[in-house]
């Protein structure tokens, strides 16, 4: 609980993932995938309740055989490539509260982030308090400074990309800039449902990690370099 208020964690993980397949549940570091965001938010010492949302039976008997909770499958059509993570959200505060379960925050935590730890989660929430906040949102900082970017037009000429004067700033002279990292989204629920979003413009603030606790696995590369990192001890469950 947080101060006296309830606090659900979900973690969204569907079956058909594309580029990497079967992600959720592929061995990593001899575990399922999915199962080192379940012990994150399990060993959390905010966290009421862990549901795994999934449409996928497989998946929903690996979660369950790590602790969280599948007390409903996801409909097929909230599985899709084109599924909005809001409505996945929606689905399940709907179902828990027909059986007469509310929450007032929430948790989402991606299982594509195994590097984030309940450290993470608690610190995380423990900002939410000292900034009274209403959202807590995980960033990390970008690789590449974003003047060093522009659109390539059709011809391949980079007339535009080199016009602006910022090309010619040392990269140490760009003020730091921050990008999601997909570990860590926590709102409060009143907030999110009155603004059909995860995402408030006003009252939420950010939890900073480094960059190889907030790795996103989406490809083999990425699930490579992951588990690099973590036999070479930049990882601690």
């Amino acid at each position: 609980m947080i101060n006296s208020h309830t606090l659900l964690a979900l973690i969204p993980a569907r079956g058909g993932s594309k580029r990497l397949r079967r992600k959720n549940i592929l061995s990593f570091l001899g575990q399922p995938l999915i199962s080192w965001t379940i012990q994150a938010g399990l060993e959390s010492k905010f966290v009421d309740r862990l549901i795994v949302s999934t449409e996928d039976i497989e998946i929903s008997e690996v979660s369950k055989n790590w602790g969280a909770d599948v007390p409903f499958l996801r409909p097929t059509d909230l599985a899709t490539d084109g599924a909005e993570t809001f409505d996945v959200v929606l689905d399940v505060l709907t179902k828990l509260d027909a059986l007469g379960e509310r929450y007032d925050y929430l948790l989402l935590l991606q299982p594509t982030s195994p590097l984030r730890t309940a450290q993470h989660i608690d610190e995380s929430i423990d900002l939410l308090l000292e900034k009274n906040a209403d959202s807590v949102i995980g960033v990390t900082e970008i690789d590449h400074p974003i003047e060093w970017t522009s659109t390539i037009p059709i011809d391949l000429s980079m007339n535009e990309f080199f016009s602006s004067p910022l090309l010619t700033t040392q990269s140490q002279n760009y003020p730091t800039r921050y990008r999601l990292n997909g570990a860590i989204y926590l709102v409060k629920i009143s907030r999110m449902l009155s603004n059909s979003s995860l995402f408030l413009k006003n009252g939420a603030y950010a939890y900073k990690m480094d960059k190889q606790h907030s790795i996103d696995i989406d490809t083999v590369e990425d699930f490579i370099f992951a588990e690099t990192l973590a036999r070479n001890g930049e990882f601690s469950s």
